[in-house]
């Protein structure tokens, strides 16, 4: 919900699926029959120190109050939201750049930790709002799945971003809208019209160009990063690291508000952590890097990751999700540039016309989503 502080609008999440107290304005005492902690104009106050408090503006005292004669209230910056999106996919990108050049630490290793970095910051989210750390009984079993899939889904992208082209394996994570459109329809039977399919056979296609298989494109395969076996093996990470982050967007749709988002990423980090260090003493691959620059980037991944994160949430928290879907593909913008300059990598046509089918299906998708969702809004208010 929107709380008025200093005129300002801040966003405000709600623990528990509950919406807090919210002070009565004073349109709203007079019909309750509560007067409003506002003054009335002209009204002095009993000393001149003393400051009466609004109650309608969160503590202000009355000259700052929005309810004040003569006061008028600050709006909200606009495209604020698209610039927290524009900021949160560079933060990703120069993350996944990071990872490239990392030598010698195995992508679980880096996902493990990602999530420690998410843990140390989460936790005192948990302990503020007091959710607890297990959430309501009905839904744990949801949020594990969430937490399994989308820790899955982090290992196989950062493993697709080592052994292939930056830009090929955001290419393919980012048709994820479209997976979510199709299993939305599978398990939450959603809508899932001739738009949609059109779009995900624009996606499927895309990844074909990417992936480029041997029975279409022959055997000579250029302009791969390494060879092509490591390309194979990165495609497939990719594609299923999206439909595993799809799957967690349908079990958050599944979820709704009854859960803490904060209690989402502790799941998340936890079970993604569990994962990790199983599977690394299994792989034997655990071992700090040798080198200091490794050790800074590692940090680095974590932090960027971390930023990622809160500046997509407060991005969605301010602005519709359908310019946001938009907007994030500036990912795949992003990804492309960075690749050129630092990694001296050109993409192929090949490359750069899968990326178009990926971006045009997943920018369909969500616009459609979006105009659906203001068409219902505008029914309601009728």
């Amino acid at each position: 919900m929107v709380l008025c502080q200093g005129g300002e609008a801040a966003a405000v999440p709600v623990a528990g699926g509950k919406e807090p107290e919210v002070p009565l304005s004073r349109e709203e005492g007079a019909a309750t029959g509560q007067p409003c902690p506002c003054p009335a104009p002209g009204m002095e106050a009993a000393s001149t120190e003393e400051r009466r408090v609004c109650g309608c503006c969160s503590g202000l005292s009355w000259p700052r109050c929005c309810k004040a004669p003569g006061s008028k209230k600050k709006a909200a910056c606009p495209g604020l939201g698209l610039f927290y999106t524009v900021l949160s996919a560079f933060l990703f990108s120069v993350a996944s750049l990071f990872l490239k050049k990392i030598e010698d630490v195995h992508s679980v290793e880096v996902s493990a930790f990602r999530c420690v970095f998410q843990m140390a910051f989460v936790l005192p989210g948990l302990i503020y709002y007091k959710t607890g750390f297990l959430g309501p009984k009905g839904k744990r079993i949801f949020l594990f799945f969430r937490g399994f899939l989308g820790s899955s889904a982090m290992i196989l992208l950062y493993y697709a971003f080592q052994v292939m082209p930056l830009a090929d394996a955001t290419v393919i994570t980012f048709s994820s809208p479209v997976f979510t459109s199709l299993l939305a329809w599978i398990f939450l039977k959603e809508k899932y019209s001739i738009w949609d399919l059109l779009f995900t056979l624009f996606a499927i296609t895309g990844v074909v160009l990417i992936a480029r298989p041997p029975f279409l494109f022959g055997s000579n395969v250029t302009g791969i990063e390494g060879s092509y076996t490591d390309h194979l093996k990165g495609t497939i990470a990719a594609i299923t690291s999206t439909v595993s982050a799809a799957s967690t967007f349908v079990i958050l749709r599944k979820v709704g508000k009854s859960v803490h988002y904060f209690l989402s990423i502790w799941y998340y980090a936890v079970i993604g952590l569990i994962g990790c260090v199983i599977a690394l003493f299994v792989m034997n691959e655990w071992r700090l890097p040798y080198c200091g620059k490794d050790r800074v980037l590692l940090i680095l991944i974590g932090l960027l990751g971390l930023g990622g994160q809160i500046f997509l949430t407060k991005a969605l928290q301010i602005e519709k999700a359908g310019p946001v879907a938009i907007m994030k593909t500036m990912d795949v913008v992003f990804a492309f540039i960075l690749q050129i300059i630092f990694l001296n990598h050109l993409p192929t046509w090949w490359t750069v016309g899968g990326a178009l089918c990926v971006v045009a299906s997943s920018s369909g998708t969500a616009i459609r989503k979006w105009r659906q969702s203001l068409k219902k809004a505008k029914q309601s208010e009728i």
